[in-house]
């Protein structure tokens, strides 16, 4: 089979360029794992490749859903999984690139719970307290049995979290004192830029300026007007969230730049924390898209 290639990493650090290189070089296609790529209309805020940046190359799992949807990590790995099997029967290349690290292990990994048994009723019961009261509430019933369990699983990752309060309804006991397994579903490499944590600021910084500059507020009062809820999923990432609440308070754009870059930096740290546990992850110094693809070539190989 031939491996999946993963570019992963924190916001700003270059993934996409790097990703539409190897593609090129290897005959390869691109899955987006990003949570806020799939929303059609979040264009700035998400610094959504453009055609240009995409260079010719087919990207999937972007612009496939409504901004007033609730799409969940279920939805995207059923999905992803799609694109992934239909790029290898054409005998190329799936190359994951994207920063949601739940998205990319929803991907590269099935998840067995040991022998904990499964109960439709009881799951129904945390499927519904989900729908009428929210997945935050949802999660936070996790965090009060689970505490382990619930700083592993985001909020939007449902289907496990709902897995991980059955079992211990089930059982009594946690989740994570279960013999928990996650099992590979392809052979993969994954790499990422390894940046000094202070250049890694300033590229985040730059990068909400630009989207500041490129126009955000405007867009989210775009898709405000248009119907989108305050409160939607979707409205809760990064970049978008700030902007709701400084037009709320009536802000100046300065003020909600600052808490963007506040809170994208904390973001960053948690997502290096994350991708460093991630199995067959080759950290590289940073250098150009050209450069960085020729060495994720050779640590790669072809098949």
């Amino acid at each position: 089979m031939k491996k999946i290639l993963a570019i992963c990493g924190p916001t700003a650090s270059g993934k996409t360029a790097l990703a539409v290189e190897c593609a090129r070089l290897l005959d390869g296609e691109i899955v987006s794992c990003d949570a806020l790529l799939v929303y059609r209309g979040l264009n700035i805020g998400t610094a959504k490749p453009t055609e240009e940046e995409r260079r010719g190359i087919p990207h999937h799992l972007i612009d496939v859903a409504d901004p007033t949807e609730n799409f969940s990590v279920s939805d995207f790995e059923r999905l992803a999984l799609g694109a992934v099997e239909d790029i290898l029967s054409r005998g190329k290349t799936p190359i994951l690139c994207g920063g949601t690290g739940f998205y990319l292990n929803a991907v590269l990994f099935s998840h067995a719970f040991g022998h904990a048994p499964a109960d439709r009723s009881v799951r129904e019961k945390y499927e519904r307290i989900a729908e009428e009261q929210g997945r935050e509430a949802l999660h936070a019933i996790l965090a009060e049995v689970d505490r382990e369990s619930a700083e592993k699983l985001h909020c939007n990752d449902v289907k496990r979290v709902v897995r991980a309060l059955e079992i211990y309804e089930l059982t009594g006991k946690k989740k994570s004192d279960q013999h928990d397994s996650d099992l590979p579903r392809y052979p993969f490499e994954a790499f990422c830029f390894r940046y000094p944590r202070e250049e890694l600021y300033r590229r985040i910084e730059r990068r909400v300026d630009a989207m500041m500059e490129a126009g955000l507020v405007e867009e989210v009062e775009d898709l405000i007007a248009s119907g989108v809820p305050e409160n939607a999923l979707c409205m809760q990432g990064i970049g978008y969230k700030e902007v709701v609440e400084g037009l709320k308070n009536h802000d100046l754009q300065s003020t909600m730049s600052d808490i963007i870059k506040k809170n994208t930096r904390n973001y960053a740290k948690r997502q290096e924390t994350f991708f460093k546990k991630m199995p067959n992850l080759h950290g590289m110094e940073p250098s150009s898209p050209e450069k960085a693809a020729q060495e994720v070539i050779k640590l790669y190989g072809c098949e």
